[in-house]
Order: C-alpha cells, then structure tokens, then sequence
C-alpha cells in the first residue's frame, strides 16, 4: 500500500498507513471505533491478528502499532497491506459493555458546575448524583494526559457541552463533562468541562510504581458511587482568566468545540 493510499468502505472504515509496520484505521463516529476496537482485541485473542505491539483505540480512529509480517498459524503469509485489506472488509458487530466487576470510583457530587448541568437535564441540581451514578459506563479510549479516561454511557440528551470559557485550573480528581464523555482529572490542569463532583482521593488514578500505571484502560467497565458531601472540603477551581479562552483542551482542541481535550 503506497503512502497515500487507503482503503476505504464508505461510511465505515478507512485504513491508512501510519509508518512501515502501523496502520491508523478511521471509523465513522466514537461508538464505531469502540466497537472496533473491542473486535481487534477479541480477534488477537483469538489467535486471528498478525502479531502487533499496540492496539491504541482514541476518539474516532484506533491505531495498530508495530505489525509483524511473519506470525504463527492461519496468517503466516499475510503482509501489512492484506492486513489493512482485510481490516477495511471488517463488519464489526454493535458494542457489547461488558459484564466483568466494574472500577469503583467515589465522588462527592458538589462541583461548581453542578447547577448548570442540572438545568441542562432538566433535573433539581440534587438529582444529578442519583442520574449520573446509575448510568454504566466503559472507557472509551485515553489521552489528554497520564491516567485520563474518556467514558461513554451517558445517553444523548444528557450530552453537555464544554465550558465556553475554560478554567486556567482544574483541581485533581474532579469530575466532569463534556459531549458524550465523563473524566476524572488525575492531576491539576486547565481545562474546559463542566464540573459536577470530585473524587475524594485521586491520586489511584495514575501511580508510576503500579504496573499497569493507570486505572483506567481502554474498555474497564466503571461506576460511580456517590459519598457524603461534607467528608473532605471541596478543592476550588480557579475562575476563568478574563478573556481567555485558549487554556482549556489539549493542543488544537477549541475551548468551545470538540470535547476531545479535558
């Protein structure tokens, strides 16, 4: 496959090569590329994937790093460029959430923000803690920075959007929202999503010591168990700089627009 080749199926799939031994696959919208994602990891157990380093599920694309050429049984003879011909003829089935125990996580439903989402339910700002924490959810894919988790499950009209001007800093372990996603901020960082709870002790999210560092992984089932408000005094996050709407999201993220970003 030349450098500026793809394969494509219209409105699913395309495949692109993201170097010699990698390929970026391209999916129509998030659930899709959950789903596919989740199909790369059921076929590689299996046995019926060529070897490959890394399977990194993000947004809309999922990346498959550091493919073999030469791999045991039924697929000894395929190069990277069946592979990605193969992968584009995929019919991958809806996502299936798992039924595994999910990670815990507490919050103290009481964030600066938790006003402004009520409304936008259309709930008392005192029911969104009974809302949000029935809702099962999986993560989506990571990034933004070491321990963040993007998760879905929120349906459709509980869909926020971003803060339209972000915070210059957000405290560790809050919680909050953003298009379809919920995250937990891991360390203290701008960002732009509207706050509805805090994690009383973040700082499991993301320990270097622990292998794997992270807590949360691309397709860990999580809950959210709601915990006394009054059990730690509530970190304040900083009010927006005046006039400034380029601190929140990762780089090339708008404050206003794609949630991608934190």
């Amino acid at each position: 496959m030349g450098p500026a080749e793809a394969r494509v199926l219209p409105g699913e799939v395309r495949v692109l090569p993201a170097g010699p031994h990698a390929l970026l696959v391209e999916l129509a919208d998030g659930e899709h590329a959950e789903a596919f994602h989740a199909e790369l990891l059921r076929r590689r157990e299996r046995g019926e994937l060529p070897a490959v380093r890394e399977i990194v599920p993000a947004a809309r694309t999922v990346l498959i790093d550091g493919i073999h050429d030469e791999v045991h049984g039924a697929l000894h003879d395929r190069s990277v460029d069946r592979f990605a011909r193969d992968l584009a003829s995929w019919r991958v089935e809806p996502l299936r959430r798992e039924s595994g125990d999910p990670v815990e996580i507490p919050v103290v439903y009481d964030g600066p923000d938790l006003g402004e989402v009520a409304a936008l339910w259309g709930i008392p700002p005192g029911e969104v803690a009974a809302l949000h924490s029935r809702t099962a959810f999986r993560v989506a894919f990571c990034g933004f920075a070491p321990g963040f988790g993007y998760l879905t499950g929120l349906p459709e009209p509980l869909h926020v959007p971003r803060r339209a001007t972000p915070r210059t800093r957000v405290p560790a372990g809050a919680v909050a929202l953003a298009g379809p996603y919920t995250g937990v901020y891991p360390r203290p960082s701008p960002g732009g999503w509207q706050i509805v709870g805090r994690m009383p002790e973040p700082g499991g999210l993301w320990d270097p010591a622990r292998e794997p560092a992270a807590l949360l992984a691309p397709g860990t089932p999580v809950r959210f168990v709601p915990v006394g408000a009054g059990a730690l005094p509530a970190p304040r996050a900083e009010a927006p700089a005046p006039g400034d709407g380029s601190a929140g999201g990762s780089p090339g993220s708008p404050a206003g627009g794609s949630p991608v970003g934190a």
